[in-house]
């Protein structure tokens, strides 16, 4: 059984991509890389085709992450094949939401910063948009997604586990 998680932002060149690489990583260190698969997408497609933002890359391959990508939109179609879709602020849960056909596929889209202690201890769960600001912003999204990455990785262990006899 492999377990499907797609991370979704708005253009998909600089959060979803940078929560896909860091996850994919934090997958594979756990020993888990044959049974999930992680990939990301955008709401909106207005970059499809493209590869992630240059500061996005910059700071994923500055902090020891690949980051080979090519943006893409997200297609309701594709809810029937993932176990979780993971928003990255309020915006993209909501729209991800409204393009869900049924309610079970509502309820497995998720924001990422709500596996995050220290963010559900503060209600901050939205990873600020870095793309009209300057590398720190880039920086600051990295933190969220690696912190957050943890707890989420917590749990899609912890429903592999249950899954599995």
């Amino acid at each position: 059984m492999t377990y499907r998680v797609c991370f979704v932002c708005t253009g998909n060149i600089c959060r979803s991509p940078m929560a896909e690489h860091v996850f994919r990583r934090q997958v594979a260190e756990a020993g888990l890389g044959g049974l999930v698969e992680v990939d990301s997408a955008g709401t909106e497609g207005w970059h499809e085709g493209d590869p992630a933002d240059p500061r996005t890359v910059s700071v994923l391959t500055g902090n020891g992450y690949t980051s080979a990508h090519t943006a893409r939109r997200f297609r309701a179609s594709w809810f029937s094949a993932l176990d979780l879709v993971i928003a990255l602020d309020e915006g993209h849960l909501r729209a991800l939401r409204r393009l869900a056909r049924t309610p079970e596929e509502a309820a497995r889209t998720r924001l990422l910063r709500s596996y995050d202690p220290v963010a559900t201890a503060t209600a901050d769960l939205d990873v600020p948009d870095p793309y009209y600001g300057d590398r720190e912003g880039f920086e600051r999204c990295l933190e969220m997604v690696e912190s957050a990455g943890r707890g989420l990785l917590a749990a899609v262990d912890a429903e592999l586990k249950e899954l599995t006899p």
